[in-house]
């Protein structure tokens, strides 16, 4: 897959469960945690990653904001997660 099918898949999933379609809700830099998603919201996020993708996401990787402060971060996690098989 493609890190572009990626991009439209993570931005699919998140305003149709998270923002109830809106999609100019979705800024690329903007802090997903505590302003789109809560703490269930990202049980379901890394469930739908891990069933979509084919990736394992550990606790400690949704915890460090590296991976999944902002769509962008989040987009580059699982780029980085295909890339490398994980």
């Amino acid at each position: 897959m493609q890190i572009i099918d990626a991009r439209s898949e993570i931005r699919n999933f998140l305003v149709n469960n998270f923002l109830f379609g809106q999609a100019e809700a979705l800024a690329d830099n903007e802090t997903l945690f505590g302003n789109i998603i809560d703490s269930s919201g990202a049980l379901e996020l890394v469930m739908f990653l891990e069933e979509r993708f084919g990736i394992s996401v550990e606790d400690e990787e949704v915890a460090n904001p590296a991976n999944f402060e902002s769509f962008n971060t989040l987009v580059g996690f699982v780029d980085g997660k295909l890339r490398t098989g994980n």
